[in-house]
C-alpha cells in the first residue's frame, strides 16, 4: 500500500491541479437555474422540429423563452450585486 502511494505521489508531483476550482464550481452554481432553463428551452425547440406548429407548441416554446430570460436576468442581477465575488 505504501508503495502505491509513493508511487502516485511521484507520477503526479510537480502537475498542475487540473479540473475547475472551487470558484470555477461557485461561478456555475450561481448560474445553475440559467443552465437548466436553457436547456428546458432546448428541450421544447428538439421536440418541436418535427411536428407541425401547434398552439400548444407555441406556448410551450414562449414558456420556456420566458423562463430562459427571467433566469438570465436574476443571474445578471446576482452578479451585478457581488454576491458571486
Amino acid at each position: 500500500m505504501k508503495l502505491i502511494v509513493a508511487v502516485q505521489e511521484l507520477v503526479t508531483d510537480g502537475l498542475p491541479d487540473v479540473g475547475p476550482s472551487w470558484r470555477d464550481l461557485h461561478d456555475i452554481e450561481l448560474e445553475r437555474p440559467l443552465i437548466n432553463a436553457e436547456m428546458d428551452l432546448l428541450d421544447v425547440q428538439i421536440s418541436l422540429l418535427d411536428r407541425p406548429a401547434s398552439e400548444l407548441g407555441r406556448r410551450r416554446l414562449r414558456r420556456a423563452a420566458n423562463k430562459v430570460l427571467a433566469a438570465r436576468r436574476t443571474v445578471t442581477n446576482r452578479l451585478g450585486t457581488g454576491e458571486a465575488a
